[in-house]
């Protein structure tokens, strides 16, 4: 009778037999990444020192024992719908663009829908690490990406980071050539793959945009008095706008975390880049993150 004996087992003996079993342990090395080592990368990228002073970024859950990271999540949100998802997907590491750690947490129980968030990270040993403002911050981060949704010549940093003036938050930029109010929200609506946007019309000003600003999030504190046509944000107060629309200035707003998500697709490859050396980690772009509003439309059977 005949028996195939498995090809790995031949091949074991094979080098066992040939004194070279020292030479394929070596190349059998695992190539997945540490949590120390993916950090080191992320820090190449966006310094947790660029951050503003008020933020909460870098790592902010580290389970034990460490495990290798395998599969990292990119999400905006780390909301239980993504936690669900992240578990689903095996992930290893959660990196959430806003931390859902900001205010201290005194307990970890099971009664908020953030403390079960950490109590499932840690069971299942899945670190979670927010860049925030370090993101905003950083060149061709957050606001540089927003900020590439209009065709333009040249680019500036509204507020300089006091640590490193190459860094800092908001850009004010020159449009290449102009263009009408209702050209630029078609383009940035396209850009950041949008159906709607809020508009704001200037009152007085002409409607040609030739200069531009923006800020990814909330950004009416960093764009207050900056001089141009055009401000584009995630969301303004009502006064804001108001004050915005009589000073001449036009407003298009895409809701907080709109103006934000588009970037990690980006930075998926960005981070597939920096971890090239690691081929067994896979990155995944949450499917479950997204905008918590929705727009209702009228009924127009009533």
């Amino acid at each position: 009778m005949f028996y195939k004996v498995p090809a790995l087992k031949c091949l074991n003996r094979s080098i066992a037999q040939s004194g070279r079993l020292c030479f394929a342990s070596h190349t059998m090395q695992s190539t997945s990444a540490s949590l120390k080592q993916v950090i080191e990368k992320l820090q190449e990228f966006a310094p947790e020192s660029i951050a503003e002073k008020w933020d909460n970024v870098g790592l902010l859950v580290e389970p034990f024992p460490e495990r290798p990271i395998r599969n990292v999540l990119l999400t905006i949100d780390l909301t239980e719908r993504v936690m669900q998802e992240a578990m689903e997907k095996s992930t290893d590491l959660i990196i959430s663009y806003h931390p859902p750690i900001f205010a201290p947490l005194k307990r970890i129980t099971q009664k908020s829908w953030k403390e079960r968030i950490i109590n499932h990270c840690l069971r299942n040993g899945i670190a979670v690490y927010s860049p925030h403002t370090s993101w905003d911050n950083v060149t061709n981060g957050v606001n540089d990406w927003l900020a590439s949704a209009l065709p333009k010549v040249n680019s500036q940093i509204i507020v300089q980071n006091p640590t490193n003036p190459s860094y800092g938050s908001g850009r004010l930029c020159e449009l290449q050539g102009s263009m009408t109010l209702s050209e630029a929200v078609q383009r940035i609506k396209q850009y950041t793959m949008l159906d709607h946007a809020m508009v704001v019309a200037a009152t007085h000003t002409s409607d040609r945009i030739r200069t531009y600003a923006v800020c990814a999030g909330s950004g009416a504190s960093v764009l207050k008095g900056v001089k141009a046509d055009l401000y584009v944000t995630g969301e303004m107060s009502h006064h804001e706008i108001l004050e915005a629309k009589h000073q001449d200035t036009n407003v298009v707003l895409l809701g907080h975390c709109n103006s934000e998500r588009g970037f990690l697709s980006v930075f998926k490859g960005i981070l597939a880049d920096l971890l090239n050396g690691f081929s067994d980690v896979t990155i995944h772009v949450s499917e479950m993150d997204g905008d918590p509003m929705t727009v209702a439309q009228r009924d127009s059977s009533n």
